[in-house]
């Protein structure tokens, strides 16, 4: 592990370094949280299609968007510029990823059927396979260049799930009252939806060349001569690199099962409000109560998190909201909800802040553990783990709701779809954040990491 030129890989970040990565999410969530929380219901509420028609599209595409995140990792590992490795990748593509995402929420009303089919078809792979990889695969990647610093890495974590949450309220907030002021007081209207995303578009690609002049990358991997020559690493031996990494292998099954959750329930929670409550005017502050909790949980957990450990926090963060999410599942209460809400934004403060976090530390332990790094694919498979269980877990949603009969024309849905949108809601979510916890139990990391970074620092690693 080598140092780029006056910069210390071990540096504690200043609050405006931190601050801009974490903005680099809020942009990210801008696009994320939009194709999570509304895309089902733009499909099925605006363009008319059926929610299986629609979960199956989102489903299949993400299988393709996976292959595409390992393709990109092994691109950032050999990507060299002044740059650096991840980070020019964000000012690359930000434009042509915003431009495909107006295009995937404007379905053309003249395209029915097979056509319609198609372009959503096309749309959405252009947008989650292609070009938001091409930019959340080097963001993720960037928190383990930017520093070694263990502790700057969970900062960088809680800063990112900070910001993200922020992001993820703000479209929580704005989407329906911006596609109704667009759309003459209807939030149905397709003039509606295309003009709130070429808004919400510009605010992302601002953002993104923000992060993109402020943050830095100091930590360059696996040189192994004076002159900083790196070994060609093939990508099938950064693959096996991976496989043979348990902690690394823990935290993608863990990711999965974060981002298989997240998609069931904040994909349902529109649906929830809408007709297990009865209001779909209870959708924000119910949704609100969660990312104004989280942001909250987010203030406290540095300090957990050096008193205790990003582990230990992670473990009863996640605790905390299976609690929540079974609390859920018991009442259509308006405020229940909202306090169920408040429990569930508390425990995801905790999980968000150290998940990413951990993923670095994991990767660095692959580095030392095989003697060569992979940051590049190492995000990469751990982000195609992430797509796959935001597809699936979409995908799931909308199987769900077919299964349950869920019928979008009608105001007032029958018991079985009602049944489908609480098991959505909240009963997936306990199974996932259990399967969770159970994989930070056996990730003790934390026992050995300084020395790891230690050897890495001297030149060691476990094979030599």
């Amino acid at each position: 592990m080598k140092t780029k030129t006056n910069m210390n890989p071990d540096a504690k970040l200043s609050f405006l370094e931190r601050f801009a990565y974490g903005m680099g999410d809020y942009a990210g969530n801008l696009i994320y949280s939009a194709i999570t929380a509304f895309l089902l219901v733009y499909y099925t509420n605006v363009v008319g299609a059926s929610a299986a028609a629609a979960a199956s599209i989102i489903a299949i595409s993400k299988f393709f968007d996976g292959i595409s995140d390992l393709a990109m990792g092994y691109i950032i590992d050999h990507t060299h510029s002044k740059w650096g490795k991840a980070r020019p990748w964000i000012a690359r593509l930000c434009v042509p990823l915003a431009v495909c995402t107006v295009l995937m929420f404007t379905v053309p009303a003249s395209f029915v059927g097979k056509a319609q089919i198609a372009y959503m078809f096309l749309t959405y792979n252009l947008v989650s396979t292609i070009f938001y990889t091409g930019i959340n695969v080097p963001y993720a990647t960037m928190n383990g260049l930017m520093t070694t610093n263990q502790y700057e890495r969970g900062l960088l974590g809680n800063f990112r799930n900070l910001l993200a949450t922020a992001g993820t309220m703000t479209i929580n907030t704005v989407v329906l009252k911006m596609t109704g002021f667009f759309g003459g007081g209807d939030a149905y209207t397709q003039k509606g939806w295309t003009l709130t995303f070429v808004v919400l578009m510009i605010v992302f690609v601002i953002l993104n060349m923000f992060m993109f002049a402020v943050c830095k990358e100091r930590v360059v991997e696996g040189g192994n001569s004076e002159e900083g020559k790196k070994e060609n690493v093939s990508f099938l031996k950064g693959l096996k690199g991976l496989v043979v990494n348990k902690y690394w292998i823990l935290m993608v099954i863990n990711i999965f099962a974060m981002y298989f959750m997240m998609s069931c329930f904040f994909g349902s929670a529109f649906y929830y409000a809408a007709y297990n409550v009865g209001d779909d005017g209870k959708y924000a502050i119910i949704s609100n109560c969660l990312s104004l909790a989280q942001i909250a949980g987010l203030f406290i957990t540095p300090f957990l998190m050096k008193a205790l450990s990003k582990r230990k926090v992670f473990i009863g963060g996640m605790s905390l909201a299976c609690i929540g999410f079974l609390l859920s599942g018991l009442t259509v209460d308006p405020t229940m909800q909202c306090v169920c809400s408040v429990i569930k934004g508390l425990g995801f403060a905790c999980g968000g802040a150290t998940m990413y976090g951990m993923l670095q530390d994991a990767i660095t332990y692959g580095e030392w553990y095989n003697g060569y790094g992979t940051a590049g694919m190492g995000n990469a498979a751990s982000s195609f783990c992430m797509k796959v269980g935001s597809g699936v877990g979409t995908a799931a949603l909308g199987w769900i709701l077919a299964a349950g009969g869920f019928d979008a024309s009608l105001q007032v849905q029958t018991a079985g779809a009602l049944s489908a949108i609480t098991v959505s809601f909240a009963w997936v979510p306990v199974i996932c954040g259990i399967i969770s916890v159970l994989c930070l139990v056996f990730f003790d990391l934390d026992k050995k990491y300084d020395q790891v970074v230690e050897d890495l620092k001297q030149g060691k690693h476990r094979v030599n």
